[in-house]
């Protein structure tokens, strides 16, 4: 049984994916998890890999800034795990050529069913 913050975070992970491939991405992984970490979304576009973590909140208001970024979750320590993570995935799956590690934010408004999805590129 799926808890609701579960819920949230897959419900954020499929606007993410779907943003993505509206952009011209492609969807290579999703939730590849080691003991150390996790990567939410491994994408690619124009021979370059994005290892995506995606961030989700419920907002009443999505387009209103309420003072809370979903970015504010992710730590220092989130960001040690996930260079860990993104270094295996890199030499189990032989990535070759460019890659960089982007954080999409999703607020979602569950009374009016609407999204808000904003990138910050280069995280890590």
């Amino acid at each position: 049984m799926k808890t609701e913050k579960r819920k949230t975070g897959d419900l954020g992970e499929e606007i993410a994916c779907r943003f993505l491939m509206k952009r011209g991405f492609s969807i290579a992984d999703r939730n590849y998890l080691k003991k150390w970490g996790e990567i939410d979304i491994v994408a690619l576009k124009d021979k370059k890999t994005y290892f995506i973590e995606v961030k989700t909140v419920v907002s009443k208001l999505v387009s209103e800034k309420d003072g809370f970024r979903p970015e504010d979750n992710v730590h220092p320590s989130k960001l040690k795990r996930m260079a860990r993570t993104v270094e295996t995935y890199v030499a189990e799956k032989k990535v070759e050529g460019e890659y960089q590690c982007d954080l999409l934010t999703v607020r979602l408004n569950m009374e009016t069913k609407k999204a808000k999805v904003e990138v910050v590129e280069h995280i890590l």
